[in-house]
């Protein structure tokens, strides 16, 4: 696996109170190759490379499940809405078309 893959930041809102709804914001590192582009020196295609599952859990629920593509660029950020009603978990899991699966959890603890 190439260096750097898989880490990912997760930003939330320095303070959350109970029943805001907060903006998360993601990034996770990741090439996103397509398939399509050639590698300019050896002018063969880049094989396939790119996150095609996503799933957000906050406590033991699912709260969204993302089938993504080619279309995706490099290195994806996502950026959602959440309704913060408890002091629980959020975890978000990405998973490629080689296998790699890689995850974050953050707690997230209202006032």
């Amino acid at each position: 696996m190439p260096q750097g893959i898989g880490k990912i930041k997760i930003r939330l809102p320095r303070t959350v109170r109970k029943g805001q709804i907060i903006t998360v914001k993601t990034l996770i590192i990741h090439p996103m190759e397509t398939g399509l582009r050639k590698n300019k020196k050896t002018k063969k295609k880049i094989p396939a490379y790119y996150i095609n599952d996503v799933s957000v859990y906050y406590g033991d629920q699912l709260i969204t499940h993302e089938n993504w593509s080619i279309a995706v660029s490099a290195n994806p950020f996502m950026s959602f809405d959440l309704k913060v009603d408890k002091a629980a978990p959020l975890k978000i899991v990405w998973k490629d078309i080689k296998g790699g699966i890689y995850q974050k959890t953050v707690q997230i603890e209202p006032r």
